[in-house]
């Protein structure tokens, strides 16, 4: 496994645990994050206030990866993940995510977030 894959894992593993810490030591202090659709923002004091997500939503997500594939410094990643709602029940994604690595470390991250309602694919 690179040392991308490796901090992309172990970027995804604070997210499971809600590990601010372990999440901010996987990025550069430049960091740009897309949610396409939803939100960009820059540096690693926004990235931070962002983690938790919006207040409908009670983390740590569960998060899946169905595949992850690297090209030169960036890696991809399809995803499946589940996350509470405050109000009761879950809220299901699949998401596509680009990150873009410099020296073994997140410097971008662009992400499609779809929620699902039906079944896997609606």
């Amino acid at each position: 496994m690179s040392r991308n894959t490796e901090t992309v894992n172990a970027y995804l593993d604070g997210f499971r645990r809600n590990d601010h810490e372990r999440i901010l030591s996987c990025l550069t202090d430049d960091i740009e994050w897309t949610v396409f659709g939803a939100f960009h923002l820059t540096g690693k004091d926004a990235y931070d206030r962002a983690i938790d997500g919006p207040p409908g939503l009670i983390d740590p997500p569960r998060l899946e990866v169905v595949r992850m594939v690297e090209q030169d410094d960036v890696v991809m990643a399809e995803l499946t993940g589940t996350v509470r709602r405050a109000e009761g029940g879950e809220m299901r994604m699949s998401m596509a995510e680009v990150f873009v690595m410099r020296d073994g470390k997140i410097a971008e991250r662009r992400a499609w977030v779809v929620e699902l309602k039906e079944n896997d694919h609606r």
